[in-house]
């Protein structure tokens, strides 16, 4: 399994936003996440940074 979590960091603090994401894809106004469940979920957020030992996306707003 390759998914990863994603989490937004607000007030220096991660927050979860989706779980087992499979796919991320830019657009202007931010990120849409699918997870490999199908769910898809639009953020306006931008990519800070990637944790891909732990399997984890950090997302800033």
């Amino acid at each position: 399994m390759c998914e990863a979590n994603a989490y937004i960091i607000e007030n220096d603090e991660p927050r979860l936003v989706m779980e087992a994401v499979d796919t991320i894809e830019p657009s202007e106004e931010g990120l849409k996440l699918v997870n490999i469940f199908g769910e898809q979920k639009f953020v306006k957020a931008a990519i800070h940074s990637l944790s891909l030992v732990d399997h984890k996306v950090y997302l800033k707003p």
